[in-house]
């Protein structure tokens, strides 16, 4: 009866003790205590490779991390051919540190009487090739994404910032993982408050293992219950270089292809690259288009169902005979209706997101054209929700950032659930609370509804409009960089008559 769980107390504790032992571990001048250290270390893994070299010593690494021919060409052929190989080699003398080279794909060369290892860049990691991100497509500018390697992402973004100002630190996160993490940033123009606060709430992530970017922005993140994401994710170069000359960092991930910047203000996340490879009347068009999109997509059901349930008064006699004619034979309130064809919206969103390509095209037109005409045909669904639902999704679409896609989405069935109480009233009083929330809201301290709240009438020529590139001359102030002048004065030149 008391067997099991004084076993388990003592194994843990036995296992605790060999790794505060293993912790802080000097290597050994005998070269078999440093291989049986290691070996037990890695719990005998089957991949821990070692190579007895002649006259120098033993090499180990782990299989699955290294490229052979690394290994052949670069240091088993110069500790064979030359005597002075080891002296340009790096070292290290702590049996941690052996273990992150090896978990990093290093090799790692160990002498007798010397308390030391060689490690040597033997790293043979497969990457797929760099290719346009598919969830935020553009007609003109950069087709570059970022991919899971941590290094390649860095080189893309410097080729795109070549400033010696720009800095790049590397953390580790995962007591289990060791997740490589870079933060970038130039640092003649971001604020060091921002820094600072963001190494402070880097340093109590504790966590045992980061899967994804997702994992470390909920854990540093101001709001977490809040709906609106305060962190942009994206995966493309261009879009991070751009936000860096603005002075904010951006966090990006070994393993992941998706970037994180910060301080992020909400117009951002309606933003799009092609704004700025296009002319700046046409920028403002589509700017304008998608903050229209906003409110249709999160407010379009609502009005349906507050016109429908309380107020026919608003809508032309003629509308609203078709509308009668459309609602005589549902039998289901229009709550009822938004919801369900809400919901059967996502799960055909969902069902093409996570399917192979040809399928989920078939499931997505076949699919939604044979459901809404067996729903409208059956009476269950009137044909003027059909196209308010239809209306939504694609405006709720035309977002370039998903996941505030996904956000807008989902904040309009609280504005339907008001509007099926008490109409507009509820409409009005479900987005001002929005608002108020919006305006609360900060991103690493700084304003998450700037330039509107607070109101900055000279940083508006990027929000609902886009102004000409040249008009826009500062940096915006909300991410108090060093340097706020952008640019001087690019349209000096006078046009000869």
């Amino acid at each position: 009866m008391f067997k099991k769980p004084f076993f388990r107390s003592g194994h843990k504790e036995k296992s605790s003790q060999q790794h505060f032992e293993v912790e802080g571990q000097r290597l050994s001048s005998d070269v078999q205590v440093n291989i049986q250290s290691i070996i037990q270390s890695f719990v005998n893994t089957g991949d821990l490779g070692q190579r007895k070299i002649d006259h120098v010593g033993t090499l180990m690494y782990l299989d699955s991390l290294v490229d052979q021919d690394k290994i052949e060409k670069s240091v088993i052929k110069g500790l064979t051919l030359s005597d002075h190989f080891l002296s340009d080699s790096q070292t290290v003398d702590n049996l941690d540190d052996v273990i992150t080279k090896l978990l990093n794909g290093f090799s790692i060369l160990l002498r007798d009487d010397f308390q030391k290892a060689y490690f040597f860049n033997t790293g043979g990691f497969t990457s797929r090739a760099v290719q346009e991100p598919s969830s935020e497509h553009i007609i003109r500018g950069s087709h570059e994404g970022f991919i899971e390697n941590l290094s390649t992402n860095i080189q893309l973004v410097r080729r795109l910032v070549k400033n010696e100002k720009l800095v790049v630190k590397y953390m580790e996160f995962g007591e289990r993982s060791n997740s490589k993490v870079a933060i970038i940033y130039i640092d003649d123009l971001i604020n060091n408050e921002i820094l600072v606060e963001l190494e402070y709430r880097l340093s109590y992530s504790k966590v045992g293992y980061i899967q994804s970017p997702g994992y470390l922005l909920e854990f540093i993140e101001d709001e977490s219950f809040s709906p609106f994401p305060q962190m942009l994710s994206t995966e493309r170069p261009d879009r991070v270089a751009a936000n860096l000359m603005e002075g904010r960092f951006a966090l990006i991930f070994e393993g992941s292809p998706i970037a994180l910047v910060a301080p992020i203000n909400f117009f951002a996340f309606f933003q799009s690259p092609d704004d700025y490879n296009s002319r700046f009347y046409i920028g403002s068009f589509l700017t304008l288009v998608r903050l229209m999109s906003l409110y249709i997509a999160m407010v379009l059901p609502a009005l349906y169902i507050a016109v429908v349930s309380f107020h026919y008064e608003v809508v032309p006699y003629e509308f609203m005979l078709t509308l009668k004619g459309t609602l005589e034979y549902v039998p289901i309130p229009p709550i009822v209706e938004a919801i369900g064809m809400a919901i059967i919206l996502e799960l055909l969103s969902e069902a093409a997101t996570r399917l192979p390509s040809p399928i989920a095209q078939t499931i997505g037109v076949v699919g939604g054209l044979v459901i809404g005409s067996a729903i409208v045909e059956a009476n269950l669904v009137s044909n003027s929700m059909v196209i308010v639902i239809a209306l939504t999704a694609i405006a709720s679409y035309t977002i370039p950032v998903s996941e505030m896609s996904t956000t807008i989405r989902l904040l309009g069935f609280p504005a339907s659930m008001a509007a099926s109480l008490f109409g507009f009233i509820g409409i009005a009083f479900y987005v001002t609370l929005l608002l108020i929330h919006l305006c609360k809201l900060e991103s690493f301290g700084q304003p998450y509804f700037s330039p509107i709240a607070p109101l900055k009438l000279e940083e508006n020529k990027d929000t609902f409009f886009r102004f000409p590139i040249w008009t826009m001359k500062n940096r915006p102030s909300t991410t108090e960089v060093k340097d706020v002048r952008k640019m001087g004065n690019p349209r000096g030149w006078k046009k000869h008559e």
